[in-house]
């Protein structure tokens, strides 16, 4: 399946970028931690469903606990995870509080740029397929009136494609509704 993109138009007259037309990744689905556990324990595993949920529930209490402990994560060739805090600034060093002065503490990701598994946006857009999700919904309206006399012919109709978006851009889970075009870094 490709990547799903639907492309809008900015609508902030603030910005420069007033009036342009930039693409957004739609997500067809959040898939749940048991249905990836799930997912997982069906590519040729001989562990199962259960096995699964218990390892990814274990690694993700250790990496939480190293990560509050001010350690990164290497996930593998996937990449590093890593915290990050917002503050404000203070005129001083003496000034700084760290209860007053941070605003957030950030979990982020930064993807592995190895020659093993390079996951940097330039390569992951070379590994990608892309489709307008206009095309999409056009070509599902298409089939359903070409296929109105005969309303079993797909088992049912199953209703698989986008049903809503959600904007996720950045690696730093920040999401991507400013409509600039570049990712958004928290």
């Amino acid at each position: 399946m490709p990547v799903l993109v639907k492309v809008s138009q900015n609508k902030n007259d603030k910005t420069a970028a007033f009036g342009k037309w930039y693409g957004r990744v739609v997500s067809t689905k959040t898939m749940s931690y048991q249905e990836l556990c799930k997912h997982m324990s069906e590519h040729n595993s001989v562990y199962g469903e259960d096995v699964c949920l218990g390892v990814a529930n274990k690694l993700q209490n250790c990496m939480l606990e190293q990560l509050l402990e001010g350690k990164k994560v290497q996930f593998g060739e996937l990449g590093v995870f890593y915290l990050s805090v917002k503050s404000t600034g203070a005129n001083k060093e003496e000034d700084f509080n760290l209860g007053a002065n941070i605003n957030g503490l950030f979990l982020c990701f930064s993807p592995s740029r190895t020659d093993v598994n390079n996951l940097s946006s330039k390569m992951l857009k070379k590994k990608a397929s892309f489709m307008n999700v206009k095309d999409l919904v056009e070509t599902k309206a298409k089939a359903s009136t070409s296929g109105a006399g005969n309303e079993n012919q797909n088992g049912g109709g199953s209703n698989s494609g986008s049903n809503g978006g959600s904007n996720s851009g950045g690696n730093t889970g920040g999401g991507g509704d400013d409509n600039s075009g570049e990712p958004n870094e928290n």
